[in-house]
């Protein structure tokens, strides 16, 4: 029986569970989270925006259809928060930057419209950096998001809040999105899971080439819990996959017998830390030891591919800053204005050329692992770092040399995920132990179950170091 100590601190499918037996309701599930939000968030800084109102009436609307019978499914009564680049009716969705005009949103985005068809309880939005092309807690318009293991270290972006707020408890479901790891390396600084599904399992409105939304939680059964009632079309997104009977609830996985590809090398970018390289490879070793083959994988992305790419982005974000009002346009985050008006140099072949390093990347990446049923990598080369620097490298010049494990995976458009496989040591170079290291799991095009079985299967397999108890509310920053 679920019992109401720690329901801030319950998974969904806790919740759930709870709810069906009547030991717990929503209404007190929402006001546990509430509660924690209000003690850390003066100094977690995870959330634009908290529905303190909005998420009790939902919840007591959930209490009555629990009462009644009629309840509407798995995530019925269950806390979430969504990211704010996620549309809400009458709500401005500013992309983390105060040069974003407040207009509210004429509707809801599918994945809302989802969430609240299902009777989930939307507890807020989560922050994130200007226009989400930071991998920081960092924003022109809102404090500094932290990490939840230390208040010097850096949560990632660009879902910086979503995986604050997993690791913090502030809800079991917290939803991000990701166009070259923004969902799985808030998930590997945090400590947290992140999934990253196909492109086009999940709607996104706008879309674009490579955008996907996702769940960051604490268990991967909670990540199935949240696919069941996300995934499918949706005329809004002409990317959107057809529809498909997924059977999320199937976790099966046995290592026995399959091909794990072993990438630790991302061929371009930052090199591996060793904290991180010793992490990834006991990760490998536990899914030999169970009998799979794992064998190492040469690079396959180049260092002209990536720089394309960022050429790319940058010039359509130089678009999206002349389509500022010039009077908004000093508001906008140093770093992001450095980084997109590099774009404003960029030829048309070379744009052209940058739209078509991402069919490349995509073509090397399906041919590198279409033999394997896994690829197992790391999700960043390094750990978390200052919690003030709007990139790992800290250099406009070096923006994108991070992404190198994530982005590839985007352009292919296969579904992959982080998984907490270990932490560093006093060994790290002088630099502070405890900084949390995922370990990446990427499978064939639109397997997303399988990857959740495979991740399912590490999460119980682990080794004990690869797993900690989560920050409690008294040692958040």
């Amino acid at each position: 029986m679920v019992v109401a100590d720690g329901l801030a601190d319950l998974t969904a499918t806790d919740q759930h569970r709870g709810y069906a037996e009547g030991s717990i309701s929503p209404v007190e599930v929402t006001r546990a989270a509430l509660d924690r939000i209000s003690a850390a968030e003066p100094r977690l800084h995870a959330l634009a925006a908290v529905y303190p109102d909005r998420a009790l009436a939902a919840a007591a609307d959930s209490e009555r259809r629990w009462r009644a019978g009629a309840a509407l499914g798995p995530l019925d009564g269950v806390t979430v928060t969504i990211k704010e680049n996620v549309d809400l009716a009458g709500e401005a969705t500013r992309w983390g930057t105060a040069a974003s005009p407040d207009r509210p949103a004429a509707r809801n985005a599918p994945v809302a419209d989802r969430l609240f068809a299902a009777g989930a309880v939307l507890l807020g939005r989560t922050t994130m950096p200007d226009w989400g092309m930071l991998s920081s807690g960092v924003s022109s318009l809102h404090p500094t998001t932290h990490n939840p293991w230390h208040p010097d270290w850096n949560p990632g972006g660009s879902s910086s809040g979503a995986g604050a707020a997993t690791t913090a408890g502030y809800a079991p479901i917290n939803l991000g999105s990701d166009i070259g790891g923004s969902i799985r390396l808030p998930a590997t600084w945090n400590g947290c899971l992140g999934f990253k599904p196909s492109f086009g399992r999940i709607p996104v409105d706008p879309p674009y080439t490579g955008r996907t939304i996702g769940p960051l939680t604490r268990t991967v059964a909670d990540l199935a819990a949240a696919m069941c009632c996300l995934y499918g079309p949706d005329d809004r997104d002409p990317y959107s996959l057809p529809a498909a009977a997924v059977d999320w609830g199937d976790l099966g996985f046995d290592p026995a017998g399959s091909r794990i590809g072993l990438l630790l090398e991302a061929g371009a970018g930052t090199p591996v830390a060793g904290p991180v390289l010793s992490a990834v490879r006991r990760a490998a070793e536990t899914f030999a030891d169970a009998g799979a083959a794992v064998e190492l994988l040469p690079p396959f992305l180049t260092q002209a591919l990536l720089d394309a790419v960022d050429r790319f982005w940058r010039v359509g974000h130089w678009n999206d800053y002349l389509a500022v009002a010039p009077d908004r346009r000093g508001l906008l985050f140093d770093f992001i204005a450095d980084w997109c008006r590099a774009g404003a140099a960029v030829t048309g072949p070379q744009a052209v050329a940058g739209s078509d390093a991402q069919l490349a990347i995509a073509r090397a990446c399906l041919a590198a692992t279409s033999p394997f049923d896994l690829v197992l990598s790391p999700v960043a080369p390094e750990p978390t770092y200052p919690v003030d620097w709007p990139m790992p490298s800290n250099d406009v010049e070096r923006a994108m040399a991070h992404i190198g494990f994530c982005m590839p995976y985007n352009m292919s458009g296969q579904p992959a995920l982080s998984i907490n496989c270990g932490y560093t040591d006093d060994s790290d170079a002088g630099r502070p132990a405890g900084r949390p290291i995922g370990v990446q799991l990427a499978g064939r095009r639109f397997d997303d179950r399988g990857v959740l079985a495979a991740a399912a299967w590490y999460e119980r397999h682990r080794p004990a170091e690869a797993s900690r108890p989560w920050p409690r509310e008294g040692a958040l920053p």
